[in-house]
């Protein structure tokens, strides 16, 4: 295994490395936040390829692939089609607001008032996320080092902390083109064409395993739906998502860009498929379809190659974890701190910003691997942060994109509903059930829907600077969130 650690200790000190020559570049607050907005189409793809593909889409992936089959792809597939669907709909209309969250956003389009209560449930969403994707660390390292958990955690978790608090996003975006690449050798290219042959070919595939795991549609019509409802609509609304859209250097690069990085999210999503159904054939008796990643890697790839796809996996995993810990810090900072305190951002604050975003993300660092530690159930965690995103912010987010006649109040009760109700039901039904999302998103539509039509319609005035904003047409304003006294 020496050849394999090399490779991953190699790997681990390009990514501080890589953090500490982002400091020299993050100066203001747009630099640290959203990397100058300046990201061309190439990083552009690969960063955003690499935010949504961590570690749920790799072992998780695979996991599901020997599970189910073919069909296990699907999880991953919504992924891809809610990237492509923002890409293609909504990412050119998102980048030339030039706000830093989806609170600014929501406030930017409804004239105020709206920020506070959508920060905190975003903040919960991305707190989450960060920690589901840092527990992850574990397995990783335990294969690779047979090491304890909590070690694993806080190795993982500091490397990520300490590249994310140096260079912010300019350390992340180059920490993820890293990774993508990466994932793409390990996974795309090595991987999955030495576990199919290793198993005998498709066509001895398909000799061993029962028919179910070659039907697409085998994992179930309700599990898909639910995929959709989830990960598609979640890929939307997301400030993890977001952030990465707020990088594009123009409305064209966040377009076309985010669809290269869906396309590739769809390929990314079959070979998981394949390789978990290739490791069905190898390991029919696992004690549990998430040990497939590693055991494959581990007993069927030669060294180097097997230090190189451990690699790929702990990027995956890194790369969710660094952009969820942004946007966590960031949401955090201004959407909640700043606004309880009553801070009105001025023009020249700018380069004053960096201590306090950079200081958010160590905090948020420090509870995010405290709350891993804590916590065992990856797919509870993961569950909590998307039925809470989608139940509380999908209506009024799309809302306000979408019908005119949304209003402030309308928008409050959608997010105080939805929430509501998908805690409620998630305590009644359990939290991997699908009625909480179900049920919390048709609140939270109901709710909007009622009580915009019962109030007064939003201002001329707001709506009109809306517009402006949407069009690219007021760029005195691209660095000037709106005030939180609105």
């Amino acid at each position: 295994m020496a050849v394999d650690y090399t490779v991953i200790v190699v790997y681990l000190a390009g990514m501080l490395a890589m953090g500490w020559w982002g400091m020299r570049r993050a100066k203001s607050k747009s630099e640290f936040l959203v990397a100058g907005r300046r990201l061309g189409p190439a990083m552009y793809s690969g960063t955003m390829a690499a935010i949504v593909l961590g570690g749920a889409s790799t072992i998780g992936g695979v996991g599901l692939g020997y599970r189910y089959g073919l069909s296990g792809a699907w999880m991953v597939f919504t992924i891809g089609l809610g990237l492509l669907a923002l890409s293609v709909f909504f990412s050119a209309r998102i980048a030339r607001l030039k706000v830093y969250t989806v609170s600014e956003m929501l406030d930017l389009r409804y004239g105020g008032r709206a920020g506070v209560i959508s920060g905190v449930v975003m903040w919960a969403y991305t707190l989450m996320l960060a920690v589901t994707s840092t527990i992850a660390y574990a397995t990783i390292f335990d294969v690779l080092f047979d090491m304890n958990r909590t070690v694993a955690i806080i190795l993982g978790g500091s490397i990520v902390v300490a590249y994310s608090t140096l260079g912010g996003m300019w350390s992340i975006t180059l920490t993820d083109m890293v990774q993508f690449v990466v994932k793409t050798i390990g996974v795309l290219l090595l991987l999955l064409p030495i576990a199919v042959v290793k198993a005998g070919g498709f066509s001895e595939m398909k000799a061993k395993l029962p028919t179910s795991y070659f039907d697409p549609l085998g994992i179930g019509g309700q599990t898909i739906f639910t995929y959709v409802l989830i990960y598609t609509f979640g890929m939307l609304i997301g400030q993890d998502i977001w952030q990465r859209v707020f990088t594009a250097r123009s409305d064209k690069t966040a377009k076309w860009g985010g669809t290269v990085a869906g396309t590739y999210c769809l390929a990314y999503a079959l070979a998981g498929a394949v390789i978990g159904t290739a490791a069905k054939v190898l390991y029919p008796r696992l004690g549990s379809p998430d040990d497939a990643f590693a055991t494959i890697v581990k007993d069927e790839l030669p060294v180097g190659v097997r230090g190189l796809v451990l690699a790929a996996a702990l990027a995956a995993v890194m790369s969710t974890s660094s952009g969820a810990l942004i946007a966590c810090a960031t949401v955090a900072n201004n959407d909640i701190w700043s606004r309880l305190r009553g801070v009105v951002r001025r023009d020249g604050e700018d380069h004053d910003e960096v201590g306090g975003n950079r200081a958010f993300i160590l905090i948020m660092g420090v509870a995010v691997i405290g709350t891993a530690i804590a916590l065992n159930n990856v797919v509870e965690a993961l569950t909590v942060a998307y039925n809470l995103l989608v139940g509380g912010l999908l209506v009024p987010i799309l809302g306000g994109l979408l019908w005119r006649r949304g209003t402030v109040q309308g928008a409050l009760a959608s997010v105080t509903v939805g929430g509501l109700a998908v805690i409620g039901l998630m305590a009644g039904y359990g939290i991997l059930a699908n009625e909480p999302v179900y049920y919390g998103l048709l609140a939270s539509l109901a709710a909007y829907v009622a009580v915009s039509l019962a109030t007064k319609p939003t201002d001329e005035t707001v709506l009109a600077t809306w517009r402006e904003r949407l069009a690219g047409r007021n760029p005195e304003l691209a660095s000037e969130p709106v005030p939180a006294h609105q």
